[in-house]
């Protein structure tokens, strides 16, 4: 015969509390009423008990599902950043909650269709998410109930947005180059989207505050792959007065930049140093030598975004202001003196 399963009486003759507690406690209901004593006997019984609330029941009393839904533009189908889904996905977990996840795959005609059927499975709350940093559109849905953008922005901040601080994370990649002396400091850049420009921004402010003029500054529109990065190099790399340091766009266009001057005899970091961007799982810190990039805070983006639904749906108001996410400097073998 099957043991029997603990009931929330069981948990509460063990804790030496009331039944009303234990439900309070465990289901996130406590609102001052349980002091932190009685709080930590409760989970302590439960734990021992191994006992756990009855979803079904939890959700008909709340009129909650405990589900978040997270639509994506290609974050589930590319490698470039699903630290953001792992992220939202433990911070969701930390308080009780699943995440459902649709990837639109940028297919035209699927967002819609997605939003409608994680609102038919009744989600609590609405997470936008993209792959690359960029303006997003609300629709009616996402203003109406408990909603955050992740690595997006809405372009009039109705909603709350988490987003990477990519003018710092340049700028202080920047700063690294010149402390290690080098001056000639090209930047091959990504392309006019928004990451790129303010990645542009955090460079030349760097340059400014050095004492550099604006005619010190070499900035060239790349693009984002490993053979825009192969190219730009072989161009850049065969001036007379070529840098001595490159700030790339990503990780994939340091790994072309990386490419080039090992066949071109250029030694890194001897005699030239090169630093990425992304800290792309699996790439940077394999690349040889180990690349000095600034990493994405993916995961910190998508946790923040769901700690902001999940606080919204305990009742505090919406908050619409960005927050930007450090993005940390990783200092590898990629980078050293000037020559």
């Amino acid at each position: 015969m099957a043991a029997r399963k603990a009931t929330a009486l069981d948990v509460a003759k063990l804790a030496g509390v009331s039944r009303s507690a234990v439900s309070m406690v465990l289901n996130g209901n406590i609102k001052g009423n349980v002091s932190k004593d009685a709080q930590e006997r409760i989970r302590a019984a439960a734990k021992e008990l191994n006992y756990l609330p009855n979803p079904v029941a939890v959700s008909l009393r709340n009129q909650r599902t405990a589900t978040l839904g997270i639509i994506t533009d290609e974050i589930v189908t590319s490698p470039f950043a699903g630290r953001l889904v792992s992220g939202a996905t433990n911070a969701a977990l930390a308080r009780g909650y699943m995440i459902l996840v649709v990837d639109t795959e940028h297919i035209p005609g699927r967002e819609g269709p997605a939003i409608e059927a994680l609102q038919h499975r009744r989600v609590d709350g609405l997470i936008y998410a993209t792959g690359s940093l960029q303006p997003y559109i609300p629709s009616g849905p996402f203003r109406a109930q408990p909603a955050a953008l992740a690595n997006c922005f809405d372009p009039e901040d109705r909603l709350p947005a988490v987003v990477p601080d990519e003018v710092t994370g340049s700028r202080r990649a920047t700063e690294l180059l010149l402390e290690l002396g080098h001056r000639r400091i090209a930047l091959l850049g990504g392309d006019d989207d928004n990451a790129a420009l303010l990645r542009e921004q955090g460079y030349r402010s760097a340059m400014d505050r050095a004492g550099l003029t604006a005619g010190d500054h070499q900035v060239i529109v790349t693009g984002w792959d490993i053979n825009q990065g192969y190219r730009a190099a072989e161009s850049v790399l065969q001036e007379p007065d070529r840098p001595t340091a490159i700030l790339a766009a990503n990780d994939r266009v340091a790994t072309g930049i990386l490419l080039y001057a090992a066949t071109a005899g250029i030694q890194v970091p001897q005699q030239l140093s090169v630093v990425g961007y992304d800290d792309q799982q699996n790439v940077a810190a394999n690349l040889v030598p180990a690349l000095t990039t600034v990493a994405l805070p993916h995961a910190e983006i998508g946790a923040i975004a769901v700690k902001r639904v999940l606080d919204e749906l305990e009742g505090s108001e919406r908050r619409t202001e960005r927050v930007l996410v450090p993005c940390p400097l990783i200092t590898r073998q990629s980078t050293a003196p000037a020559p």
